[in-house]
């Protein structure tokens, strides 16, 4: 599950339109949590100003229940403020005296709850049982990874990585799976977890575009994290000279990988401006090797291929 794009807790919605996650209140609780309930999941998160373990599980709430692009909503109410339904809450049974408590509502009544702020790894199973009960289930490979693309663009590559392995489970010659778990695992600074998955990848589909990029995002990752030790020694080196292109070179492979992926692509394209042929083609090469790394379809990939078209066909 992964955050929707484009959207913030706050503007989601469910397939229904109702707000994905909102403050909830003894006026609204018919509306919001019983009624709604009749077609969607409803998390009611029961928490207090003065709860230190509610501070921490809300969050966490939040970001599961964005994650599941509708399926599910979250109505957070405070008990203090909202005294009259607590007490009503209380006499239907809900163990209302200690805060956080989670209560999960279908088709108007109960269906499940937890108390205390679990971790995040059970709040998670607690969501997927709930959806599969209610009819949410697993979504198919193809929605799923559509979800992990879209969690690592949101930076959830913890999120990613686990579709991207349910996918694989399924299919294990998904080469978009593949790719995509590689991927989440070097977001997740995990280079051997990458290793180890690369050398899983069965030999059918090892040669795949999808493979032999994340191969290089891999190699990429390995040279990167030497060459982010010396950035500012690259960076003064440049400073004094322009044309020492090795440094250049050196500090665009160590600014890719703190992330400045334009900045990078800026060092390779001035060294390509001013000598292109540079031993042989090195600043060419590494950053076509970027482009494969990064993905073809990436706004840094998309914009540095222009101006590389403008400087060898000008």
């Amino acid at each position: 599950m992964e955050q929707i794009i484009g959207q913030t807790p706050q503007t989601a919605k469910t397939a229904h339109g109702a707000p994905l996650i909102q403050e909830g209140s003894h006026k609204t609780f018919m509306q919001d949590v019983l009624e709604a309930s009749r077609s969607v999941p409803v998390l009611v998160d029961f928490w207090s100003h003065h709860c230190e373990p509610c501070k921490k599980l809300t969050p966490v709430l939040e970001k599961i229940v964005t994650a599941g692009r509708g399926r599910i909503k979250l109505v957070k109410i405070d008990i203090e403020s909202n005294r009259s339904l607590v007490v009503q809450l209380l006499q239907m049974g809900l163990p209302l005296q200690s805060v956080p408590l989670v209560a999960a509502f279908w088709q108007g009544r109960i269906l499940d709850l937890f108390q205390g702020n679990l971790p995040e790894s059970q709040v998670k199973k607690f969501v997927e049982d709930l959806l599969k009960t209610t009819g949410g289930g697993v979504l198919p490979a193809t929605e799923r990874l559509s979800e992990a693309e879209a969690a690592l663009t949101d930076g959830n590559p913890d999120i990613a990585a686990e579709l991207f392995s349910s996918v694989i489970e399924e299919e294990p010659e998904n080469t978009k799976a593949w790719g995509g778990l590689i991927r989440a695992l070097l977001a997740l600074n995990d280079e051997v977890a990458a290793a180890e998955a690369l050398a899983s990848v069965p030999a059918k589909i090892a040669q795949h575009s999808d493979i032999t990029s994340a191969r290089t995002a891999l190699e990429l990752k390995k040279e990167s994290y030497a060459a982010a030790q010396d950035l500012k020694e690259f960076q003064s080196r440049v400073t004094a000279n322009p044309n020492d292109f090795e440094a250049r070179c050196d500090l665009a492979t160590a600014l890719n990988a703190i992330g400045k992926r334009e900045e990078a692509a800026d060092e390779l394209l001035h060294i390509i401006r001013v000598d292109r042929d540079w031993k042989e083609g090195a600043a060419r090469q590494q950053l076509l090797r970027f482009f494969e790394a990064w993905g073809h379809s990436d706004p840094a990939t998309v914009a540095a291929r222009r101006r590389l078209s403008a400087l060898l066909f000008s």
